[in-house]
């Protein structure tokens, strides 16, 4: 069985570990950090990269990178969300139908799926680096109020990047058992995750080996690069007013300032003041202009304060779905880089009336606790238990576009519960059952799950003809809906399963895809070497041959024949195995004519 480990898919930096003995630990990348950058991109030479080179080419290639995708995952593209989301990343956005979202990178469209599982896909590379040894089972971690299509979508994303996806774990659970709470008897826990796209609130009872979710809350759509909106439009304001000129108006101007914002971020964490300098920032016909401002630690908790009072509005909720007063909850978790603002820890101190916990690093303590459940599962670690929630209310649509629930939010999996309707009106023969998950009243504001149709009822009069409708979610989320009418027997059922938009034949092709494409970026480098240190290419033909070839690769992969492109890189390493041998003796033989003429001089 190859090694499980834990994987916190992030929206700004993603993480990998897994158990060694009894605890867990950070996997380091391939750069030597322990995080890597949630960016992917395209370089100007054609190949693609992930992590710290797609971020740092980011501000002069900033059409063909992409970070923060985490957002767009699972989302419809009619979602109001979505169109915020994609101006602040900068991205190319090919609408198609509602349900679609498509990022343009080199000219080609990527589902969100796809931009992940290239992130795990590096992640999976370095820690089979690390360990010497095949990885492919995971758990993955997504926020704890992330809906059905955004969890498959983060497992499709697995999926495509070769895991075998052994659970999807909410990231405030995962942060708990980092910090071991399960040991400690009838606790009431708060993980506040505040961190780089997404909020949630956790609420967990511990005891016995055992956790068990509560309540949860958040939103999916704040965090860390709303904070940063902030500050980027108050520095353009700031610059407009002085200057006359709009920096967003260019891309590669925005994103420097982006990035400076962040920065600013990060420092005024730990001092009360520091200073944005960025010289050349743009040119009229005035000539180069810059950008130099101090930015203050008070300037920026103004600009944020609303946001984070959004953050205890969530946790209200869900103390609230906990039947809980926040002086009853005995620890407080900060998780997420951005608690690491003293305004965040000074609000979370006042709500809940007590000092939050920071005993691990707050990026980190989400990829550790999904390592321990990773053990869990593959069957390292034997002592803890976990019973999760629904994290969105389920229910079914009613006469006048209502919402019925019939498992609240929150609920305890797995679970069973029923609600029994009758006919709404005179000689009704069927009635349509469309499943829901969400909380507006309003069913049409919610998101669809499935439908289908209970036919052949009696002619009878409206209200005569009942139907109980049963909601049964297993311990894997998995959702079964089933309708009976009670009057004649008759039912029928349907197994709700998460959508993320992709048919498993998509998720093959893009799977293939992308394994494909990343052995040719492979091979296309060894090449390249190849190419500069050979001293025959003339006399052998080889040479020549290899750089044919190296063409032939490179136009295979302009387009979408995924057979082309393995024949192109088999091809290709073919000839590269056969020039190798001679590179190598060229280079020991020039190796020893140096030595020698060293000793005899």
């Amino acid at each position: 069985m190859s090694k499980a480990v834990g994987i916190d898919l992030g929206t700004t930096y993603s993480l990998i570990a897994t158990m060694q003995g009894s605890e867990p630990v950070i996997i380091p990348v391939a750069e030597g950090g322990r995080h890597l950058p949630s960016a992917v991109a395209l370089t100007k030479g054609g190949e693609r990269v992930v992590g710290d080179l797609a971020k740092r080419q980011a501000v002069l290639n900033h059409e063909n990178t992409v970070h923060g995708i985490k957002r767009l995952m699972g989302c419809r593209y009619s979602e109001k969300t979505v169109d915020t989301d994609v101006k602040r990343l900068l991205y190319n956005v090919v609408e198609g139908d509602e349900d679609n979202i498509k990022v343009i990178m080199g000219g080609r469209s990527y589902a969100p799926q796809e931009i992940s599982a290239m992130i795990l896909r590096r992640l999976r590379m370095d820690a089979e680096a690390y360990l010497g040894e095949r990885v492919t089972d995971a758990v993955i971690t997504v926020p704890a109020y992330f809906n059905d299509s955004q969890r498959q979508a983060t497992k499709d994303a697995g999926t495509i990047a070769g895991f075998n996806v052994l659970r999807i774990c909410s990231e405030p659970t995962a942060a708990a058992l980092a910090y071991g709470l399960h040991k400690e008897e009838g606790r009431v826990i708060a993980v506040y995750d505040l961190g780089g796209g997404t909020f949630d609130l956790c609420i967990l009872e511990a005891g016995g080996g055992s956790f068990r979710v509560k309540a949860t809350n958040g939103d999916t759509h704040l965090g860390g690069s709303d904070f940063d909106d902030r500050i980027v439009k108050w520095m353009c304001d700031a610059f407009q007013k002085e200057s006359g000129v709009d920096l967003r108006q260019d891309k590669m101007a925005l994103q420097r300032v982006r990035d400076a914002a962040e920065k600013a971020k990060h420092e005024l964490s730990s001092l009360e003041e520091t200073e944005v300098n960025l010289p050349y920032i743009i040119s009229d016909n005035s000539g180069p202009k810059h950008l130099v401002m101090p930015v203050a630690r008070e300037q920026i908790e103004r600009l944020v304060a609303d946001l984070i009072t959004e953050t205890l509005n969530c946790c209200q909720r869900a103390l609230v779905d906990a039947r809980l007063r926040p002086e009853q909850v005995d620890e407080v978790l900060l998780v997420g880089g951005c608690t690491r603002m003293p305004k965040v820890q000074e609000e979370v101190r006042k709500f809940f009336g007590s000092e939050p916990r920071r005993g691990i690093d707050p990026d980190e303590a989400v990829a550790l606790g999904a390592a321990i459940y990773a053990g869990m599962l593959s069957g390292e670690v034997t002592d803890i238990a976990l019973m999760d929630v629904t994290p969105l209310t389920l229910g079914v649509r009613t006469v006048g576009n209502v919402a019925t629930p019939i498992i609240p939010r929150s609920t305890v999996i797995p679970t069973s519960q029923s609600r029994s309707f009758s006919t709404a009106t005179d000689m009704q023969r069927s009635i349509e059952i469309l499943v829901y998950q969400g909380e507006s009243k309003i069913f049409d504001a919610n998101r669809l799950l499935g439908c289908f149709n209970l036919n052949n009822l009696p002619p009878e009069p409206a209200g005569s003809v009942k139907v109980e409708v049963n909601f049964a979610i297993d311990e894997n989320g998995i959702l079964n809906v089933s309708a009976i009418n009670k009057n004649t027997g008759t039912a029928r059922e349907i197994t709700i399963k998460a959508s993320s938009g992709l048919e498993e034949a998509t998720l093959i092709r893009m799977a293939q895809d992308l394994e494909s494409r990343e052995n040719a970026y492979a091979v296309l480098r060894q090449a390249d070497k190849l190419l500069k240190a050979f001293e025959e290419r003339a006399s052998t033909g080889l040479g020549e041959k290899l750089e044919q070839q190296t063409l032939v690769l490179k136009e295979a992969m302009q387009g979408e024949d995924i057979n082309a492109i393995w024949t192109g890189l088999h091809d290709l390493a073919e000839t590269a195995a056969k020039i190798e041998p001679l590179v190598e003796k060229n280079s020991n033989g020039n190796g020893n004519k140096k030595a020698n003429g060293k000793l005899s001089g």
